[in-house]
């Protein structure tokens, strides 16, 4: 008797694949932006053009074709200047987050050292010291309600 090619395989029922926690998207994105501002850092200091680019996808208005074009992007610093002395915010969401009660910014020093900074902040991220503040919802400010000054009794 012959054996067919699909008996000479291993069948197995399929395994259930668990989800990945959120938090891990949210630690790849915030690795991903402070090593951009450590080539931004690095570019500063050898003082050199720092250029970002971005995949975009267009379509062609003349073949209604979609294509992926490279778009330049800015990006804005994370470190400032003080005399000479320089400070850290690491953003979340477009906002510097507070490591410390009313602490925001990291004292760096010297602008030679940011570089080594930014790569201890994405080690720590790694580790996952900072889920705490990937996960805490983000903060909106709320306006008290106006009273209605238009209501007749």
């Amino acid at each position: 008797m012959t054996t067919s090619v699909l008996s000479s395989l291993k069948v197995i029922a399929r395994p259930k694949i668990e989800p990945k926690p959120p938090v891990i998207g949210k630690r790849m994105k915030l690795i991903e932006k402070l090593e951009q501002q450590q080539e931004l850092a690095t570019c500063m200091i050898e003082k050199r053009p720092f250029e970002a680019y971005r995949e975009k996808m267009v379509k062609d208005p003349v073949t209604g074709e979609r294509k992926k074009q490279r778009r330049q992007v800015t990006v804005r610093p994370w470190y400032y200047d003080s005399d000479g002395h320089y400070y850290l915010e690491i953003k979340v969401n477009n906002k510097s987050i507070e490591l410390l009660k009313d602490k925001h910014a990291i004292d760096v020093g010297d602008k030679a050292k940011l570089p080594e900074l930014i790569d201890t902040i994405i080690k720590a991220t790694e580790k996952g010291e900072l889920d705490s503040f990937l996960l805490a919802p983000p903060t909106t400010k709320k306006t008290p309600a106006k009273p209605d000054t238009n209501k007749k009794s």
